[in-house]
């Protein structure tokens, strides 16, 4: 007879003895993996949904720019009836957005770093609802500029402060996804804004205008909801000694408790360093910078500049002119044709924004540079050679629309997030504020200048210029920008620092804190 082995016991049987409570442990500790490994992905889940939020609500007042830039483009074709104003006057009025802007930014930095990124959100806001109110009602063109200065104060601020705001609170592996949510949100207020043009171009010369620029004041309002909603940045926090406070905030917008360690012992190293620079002022750092701090100034004010001079603005502030000069004449189609510019560009932001980070920075902006070249070059001799007719509108409808296209899926949002990304923490507010600046200046040269110097070299020669511009981008992004996804803020400065770029995109804390040490001995 054979003798069965006994439950918990090796006697006699020669078999090993078999723990019932060994198994029962086994299945607790798969349940309890089980558990943890679902609370991990509902945290992830909710870390996601939450940063979203944040960067949703950050980009609001990028909306206010958006809109700006697309109805006016097609106002001002009512404004010029209504309030009689000149051509002079008119890229005044388009252009001067962009220059009284800068003082927005120059503003922004400082005020950011005095009262927070989330309250300098707000103030940008309640300026430029109170511009668009003055705009809406102007009976000359004297109180429209009034309202156009407010206006270019408030989206000066909003402009500057979005992506610093939406880089400090966002996870380091999707960084550059939420930080190209505010170029997302101006290219749908672009959209917006040719669309409101062509739903109100109907109504009576006096009144249709006036409405298509006070529907911008929506967006804004939106504002005061947000900030019920949001988190102060922690990389704020820290700087003002609420360490506490920047804990919490960051376990809100990190999926891993050692995580949220890892990344506060950085930002309080990087303050701890700012602390240490304090006996030099920020402008005067900025003005006469070391040659780190330099090199980051020619790679953000470049990118920033570049964004401009090739011409974006010009394409979509005179997207009429353009359409018009290859041979629409009618301002109906004229305007129904920016919107399908809206739409291109709003599409292919999309795009980007979903391939900033697995892809990268740089890849992209080749992309978006060789292709916007091609566009310029292809529309200059288009206008030149086939306008007015059945052919040439086709292919400068095209062109327009390709040039957009290729801007939005590179160089529009990569310009925000290399800009934020870029610069150490106790410059990174006011460095963005000059880039934004920089950004701006080009900005309204081209707008206020592109109707005479289209008068002096004709449109297509003005976009062959605008092609060369475009092609000089595309030696400085190989020359100068680095890739920088991938790395934690505070990697990417030692990146600067010391050259010190791993393969696996991971810099220790401990080459943090020796290379700290030799930037002070130096």
């Amino acid at each position: 007879m054979m003798n069965l082995p006994e439950v918990g016991n090796g006697g006699g049987s020669g078999f090993p003895a078999v723990s019932v409570g060994n198994k029962k442990n086994k299945y607790q500790r798969m349940d309890s993996d089980a558990e943890n490994h679902r609370e991990a992905e509902a945290r992830n889940s909710r870390t996601r949904k939450y940063v979203m939020a944040c960067a949703f609500f950050a980009s609001l007042n990028n909306v206010l720019l958006g809109y700006d830039v697309g109805v006016m483009s097609g106002a001002v074709l009512f404004i010029q009836q209504d309030l009689k104003i000149t051509e002079v006057q008119t890229e005044v009025l388009i252009g001067s957005l962009s220059i009284i802007s800068l003082f927005g930014s120059l503003a922004g930095g400082r005020t950011s770093d005095s009262i927070g990124r989330k309250w300098t959100m707000a103030l940008a806001a309640l300026v430029f609802q109170t511009g668009a109110a003055v705009m809406a009602v102007a009976p000359s063109f004297e109180v429209l500029m009034i309202g156009r200065t407010l206006a270019g104060i408030g989206i000066g601020l909003g402009v500057m402060i979005a992506p610093v705001y939406i880089a400090e609170i966002s996870p380091t592996v999707a960084r550059g996804f939420f930080t190209s949510f505010p170029e997302i949100f101006i290219n749908l207020g672009i959209l917006l804004g040719y669309v409101s043009n062509y739903a109100f171009s109907g109504l009576s010369v006096h009144i249709s205008w006036r409405i298509m620029l006070a529907v911008g004041i929506l967006p804004s309002v939106f504002i005061g909801f947000a900030l019920c909603v949001i988190p102060e940045s922690p990389r704020w926090l820290v700087m003002k000694g609420r360490v506490d406070s920047a804990r919490e905030v960051l376990m809100k917008t990190n999926e891993r408790d050692d995580e949220v360690e890892e990344r506060l012992a950085e930002i309080q190293l990087a303050a701890a360093h700012t602390e240490g620079s304090e006996d030099r002022p920020v402008w005067r750092e900025l003005l006469s910078p070391s040659p780190v701090v330099r090199k980051m100034l020619i790679v953000g004010f470049g990118i920033q500049c570049f964004q401009q001079i090739t011409g974006i603005d010009a394409t979509v502030y005179y997207s009429p002119e353009i359409l018009k000069e290859a041979g629409i004449q009618d301002e109906t189609k004229l305007l129904a044709a920016t919107v399908a510019v809206g739409i291109t560009k709003t599409v292919f932001i999309l795009f980007a924004t979903f391939l900033i980070d697995s892809v990268g920075r740089k890849p992209l902006l080749y992309v978006s540079t060789i292709g916007m070249t091609l566009c310029l070059f292809c529309l200059s001799f288009t206008l030149t050679f086939l306008g007015q007719g059945t052919l040439g509108i086709t292919l400068a409808l095209l062109f327009v629309c390709g040039n957009v296209a290729f801007f939005s899926i590179g160089m529009g949002p990569v310009c925000w997030v290399l800009t934020s990304e870029i610069f150490p923490l106790r410059l990174r507010a006011q460095a963005s504020a000059l880039g934004a600046v920089g950004n701006r200046v080009c900005s309204g040269l081209v707008a206020m200048s592109f109707l005479s110097v289209s008068r002096a070299i004709t449109v297509g020669g003005t976009f062959f210029v605008f092609s060369l511009v475009s092609a000089l981008s595309v030696i400085f992004v190989y020359a100068l920008v680095p890739e920088t996804s991938g790395k934690s803020l505070e990697q990417i400065e030692l990146m600067f620092q010391g050259g010190l770029e791993r393969k696996d995109g991971e810099v220790e804390l401990g080459d943090a804190e020796r290379l700290v040490r030799k930037e002070q001995e130096f």
